[in-house]
């Protein structure tokens, strides 16, 4: 199954697919209202997609490549230093929660309507970001900045960033930066801020 595709059409209507279901969630979501909110004829969107399964797994396959990408160039531009990459996976996740925040919604609250065809498509890319958390958690655990099992201080930490998409708003007081260095500051011991 192949579902990346760089036809503008496609991009489009993976976005309002996004939306729809955030809105109205993935078994309300019907062929007729995506093709309603593109100004199409239903039949249309299978020029692009076989089903809606194929959509939701366009969906959070987009959302999953966008995340990757982002987590990547953050720890590439983070260097060595265990706190900075920590610091700049945390960022990573939070931009995007911001920049692709319908995608990252659906990806945490539709996965598990996705069939096992779906699912084995995108397992590699979670598999894929959660590698980049589990990495960053085991040299900032090496490094004494964070304390705990490495499997429970990942979904811990995944856990709170994730749940920012139902209380964070980009326009309040905080950052996106300032509140990744807050939710970073919860976990680390300070005597460990303080280290050099």
């Amino acid at each position: 199954m192949t579902v990346v595709n760089v036809s503008p059409r496609r991009k489009e209507l993976i976005r309002v697919a996004a939306r729809l279901f955030v809105d109205e969630g993935f078994d309300r979501t019907t062929v007729r209202m995506l093709a309603l909110e593109m100004n199409i004829k239903s039949g249309s969107l299978f020029h692009h997609f076989r089903d809606k399964q194929e959509i939701l797994c366009a969906v959070i396959e987009e959302g999953m490549h966008n995340a990757l990408s982002i987590a990547r160039t953050a720890l590439a531009e983070a260097g060595c230093s265990p706190q900075a990459r920590l610091d700049a996976m945390a960022r990573a996740h939070l931009e995007t929660l911001l920049t692709d925040r319908n995608a990252h919604v659906v990806a945490l609250y539709e996965w598990r309507r996705l069939d096992g065809d779906s699912r084995a498509h995108l397992v590699h890319l979670r598999d894929a970001y959660e590698a980049l958390w589990q990495q960053v958690i085991d040299e900032a655990l090496e490094a004494g900045l964070i304390r705990g099992d490495k499997f429970l201080v990942r979904r811990f930490v995944l856990g709170a960033l994730n749940w920012t998409v139902r209380w964070y708003d980009p326009d309040g007081p905080r950052s996106p930066e300032a509140l990744a260095k807050e939710l970073v500051a919860m976990i680390t011991p300070p005597e460990a801020a303080e280290s050099p």
